[in-house]
């Protein structure tokens, strides 16, 4: 194993030791394996910012995989919108082996990079699409079929409940990796579809050793939905 991935294998063994978790060796491999995947298409392509790579474990790939201990049970599908560089989507699908997911970007680019990193990763559970979730093709081919979506993106959740309400079965989970005051965001949605949200939840995530008391101020919200 090159220096690199040792280098993200200690750091995300650390991370999920810091934080009372024993891991699976071959996920926290594949964790650092596409840590390294990721990095080095960077330098081509703008995935992360090119000033984050340093912090890639902490800021993308251990958030990604740490929101999984959040997944509600009897969740069997999920779909990832605007998956970007593969966040959350991958982490997801190697730490919830159980699950299938639906990894979706519009951009052409990022998403043949995430068709790579799949397959180097070997992970049978992610599927890749490059479409836009709001499309009428998107809509006929995945009309009613997850329980749960994730997202890392900076939809509103408005714009969010939007998308997913034709995409999901009539019981579904919203799992999205949010920042700031919240507030509005909240007031909004529950106005336009209070009929849609059954319960909302918002975690603080934080961890250790770093982020203890979540001076990053990064925050899971989730939706348990009906339709």
């Amino acid at each position: 194993m090159p220096d690199t991935k040792e280098k993200y294998l200690r750091e995300v063994t650390n991370f999920y030791w810091e934080n009372g978790y024993n891991p699976e060796i071959t996920q926290m491999e594949r964790l650092a394996h596409f840590a390294d995947l990721v990095v080095k298409k960077n330098e081509d392509l703008n995935l992360i910012s090119r000033k984050d790579t340093e912090f890639i474990i902490e800021n993308h790939v251990f958030v990604s995989a740490f929101i999984t201990k959040y997944i509600p049970e009897r969740c069997t599908k999920f779909l990832d919108i605007g998956t970007g560089g593969g966040f959350p989507g991958i982490p997801i699908a190697v730490m919830r082996p159980d699950l299938n997911g639906v990894l979706v970007d519009s951009i052409g680019k990022k998403i043949e990079a995430v068709k790579d990193f799949v397959d180097k990763l070997m992970l049978n559970n992610a599927h890749i699409e490059n479409m836009r979730v709001e499309a009428p093709e998107f809509i006929d081919k995945y009309k009613n079929s997850f329980d749960l979506f994730v997202t890392r993106g900076t939809e509103p959740l408005i714009v969010l409940l939007r998308y997913i309400l034709p995409l999901m079965k009539d019981k579904a989970y919203l799992m999205a990796i949010k920042g700031g005051d919240l507030s509005e965001e909240f007031q909004k949605v529950e106005l336009k579809y209070k009929s849609n949200i059954k319960k909302s939840t918002v975690y603080e995530l934080h961890y250790k050793p770093s982020n203890i008391r979540n001076v990053k101020g990064k925050k899971l919200v989730l939706l348990e939905l009906i339709k």
